[in-house]
């Protein structure tokens, strides 16, 4: 399978270069006819003094053709390979069928671990169209590595600190009733919260009452603790059953409040660093020098602020975990917020910040507005999955009335629909929610590639069986079975590629294409042919796509119904 390494190896052995660096010159010829590997000979002519043509020239009668290659042949300054079609394609039906759901796997990763902060909901605010990104995105990453071998570690740091809980407990005493505290829900919470705001403008010393009751938060007040538990605990309850929609879970929900005794220690070896400075009154640490603002360790009050907890957070990782990379998931608004922790790390003289990287996205926003908690201007995350699955069922009704599960159907296509319309463009691109795109089914989309997973799954009961060993591979030799048989085949790579990049789209758009492509061999092919061997090849390769689009499903965080 690793057909570029044989071929570098091969042509470090008579040219002297490096056989890494041969790898990374190799490409994909344009046009299929020109073969399937071409090495550019331009890359060597310095070196052996000689034109590029006739490095081809001399390279093709003298490489050793590794198993799996049938020819070389010079074109200009090219040399190019040409696979043996019935070979390559064994070798890749045998690792697709092999491997199954867990097609793409390596052992790269092997001893390293990977922690990925994403999620990171805020404590009484209920999970709107803004957190879907980040969630996705982050679980997506996280499934991507643990494919690859690495020990991952998820974390929801949790929006659990700060003044707004003062807010709420002073909203609460107010205007609440105790029967919220048994049966309501995070958003009668933010109905408190919406209204305080609201009677704080006319009323100013309410604002002084939040930060009284939020400073016997930090003092474990009895009744202030209670509450604010509690509140955390009716905004879980709430954010788990959107999380198990989602497919998703946390090893950590260590949040804001868990680094309250653990700030300490960074803020003492910041000031023994020399690295502190009073402005203002404030405790900050000039970066001036590095063409940003400056980073604020405790404001002149003496109370500490986001990024003396990040501060903590990451080197408390470090030490918990010895992570080989630490990724924050986090909207691109704080890149400003990331530069100034990882330049202070950097000067704190912690090496490994060069394993922390703000994996960045676009924001979310309304067709009509910004998100606001504030004002009430939102769209519940709940709302939007709840909307896809009954949009879902309904077209099941209509078009597959007979279909059993048809509830849980409705459930895999609907989240799957919208997850997917999250995942399957660059994450840096801004995205603007509207109900009628997330869930349209048309198109190169989740609902499509389900679909395409479910028809592999129907050939295959079908057919009850096929020996792969009894397989006629040259019956896979034609042009519609050679593209899918392609298509499968790089999946691994693209694996590769979207953790390297932290791109999930990656492996959306690897999905789409195999899926393509199985669709133009199905319409193609009769692949229930009379021929016993024709037929085997056609059924395993039929079923190589099926783990193929399972797989990299199952990395986007999308379920696979076998009937739709």
């Amino acid at each position: 399978m690793d057909m570029k390494g044989k071929l570098a190896r091969a042509l470090a052995g008579i040219t002297g270069a490096d056989a890494a660096e041969l790898c990374e010159w190799m490409e994909a010829p344009k046009r299929r006819e020109l073969g399937d590997y071409a090495f550019p000979c331009f890359r060597l002519a310095r070196t052996l003094k000689q034109a590029p043509a006739a490095i081809a020239e001399e390279l093709a009668r003298a490489v050793a053709l590794p198993d799996g290659i049938s020819r070389a042949e010079a074109a200009g300054g090219y040399l190019n390979f040409f696979v043996d079609r019935q070979s390559f394609a064994r070798d890749v039906l045998s690792r697709a069928l092999d491997e199954r759901e867990q097609y793409g796997r390596s052992t790269e990763g092997a001893g390293k671990t990977v922690c990925v902060e994403y999620s990171s909901i805020n404590i009484a605010k209920p999970m709107h169209i803004g957190h879907l990104s980040t969630t996705v995105l982050g679980n997506s990453l996280k499934r991507i590595y643990d494919r690859l071998g690495y020990d991952t570690v998820s974390i929801n740091h949790l929006g659990d600190w700060g003044t707004q809980f003062g807010k709420m407990i002073a909203a609460y005493k107010h205007w609440g009733a105790p029967e919220l505290l048994e049966t309501g829900g995070v958003r009668d919470l933010v109905a408190l919260y919406i209204r305080f705001h609201a009677e704080a403008e006319a009323e100013p010393s309410l604002d002084d009452e939040a930060r009284a009751w939020f400073r016997k938060i930090e003092q474990h007040d009895e009744e202030a603790w209670a509450l604010f538990q509690r509140f955390k605990e009716i905004t879980m309850k709430e954010a788990d059953r959107v999380y198990a929609l989602l497919g998703v879970e946390f090893d950590s929900y260590a949040g804001e409040n868990f680094y309250e005794d653990k700030m300490q220690p960074v803020i003492d070896e910041i000031r023994a660093k020399g690295l502190a400075t009073v402005d203002g009154g404030a405790l900050i640490v000039d970066l001036s020098e590095y063409d940003m603002p400056p980073c604020i360790i405790l404001k002149s009050d003496g109370g500490t602020i986001y990024a003396t907890r990040d501060l903590a957070a990451a080197c408390y990782r470090k030490a918990t975990y010895d992570f080989h990379k630490l990724l924050y998931v986090v909207a691109y608004q704080q890149n400003l917020h990331f530069r100034q922790i990882f330049k202070v790390l950097e000067l704190m003289g912690h090496d490994w910040v060069k394993d922390c990287v703000h994996v960045n996205f676009g924001m979310v926003s309304i067709e009509d507005g910004s998100l606001s908690t504030r004002k009430g201007n939102v769209v519940y995350l709940d709302d939007v999955l709840h909307a896809a699955i009954e949009k879902t069922r309904a077209v099941i009704e209509e078009k597959s009335p007979d279909l059993e599960d048809k509830d849980e159907v409705a459930r895999q296509v609907g989240v799957g629909a919208v997850v997917w319309g999250t995942l399957y463009n660059s994450r840096i691109k801004d995205i603007v929610f509207s109900y009628a795109k997330a869930l349209n089914f048309d198109g190169e989309t989740g609902p499509y590639a389900q679909y395409t997973y479910a028809r592999c799954c129907s050939v295959l009961r079908k057919a009850s069986g096929y020996d792969l060993c009894a397989a006629d591979m040259s019956a896979l030799e034609d042009e519609f079975s050679g593209a899918l048989i392609r298509a499968i085949h790089e999946f691994p790579e693209v694996v590769r590629e979207a953790a390297e990049k932290y791109e999930p789209y990656l492996v959306a758009r690897a999905v789409i294409a195999i899926c393509a492509a199985f669709n133009r061999f199905y319409y193609e092919h009769r692949i229930m042919e009379d021929d016993p061997a024709v037929r085997n090849a056609r059924l395993a390769l039929t079923d190589a796509a099926k783990c193929a689009v399972g797989a990299g499903l199952s990395l986007l965080g999308i379920e696979t119904p076998e009937r739709m």
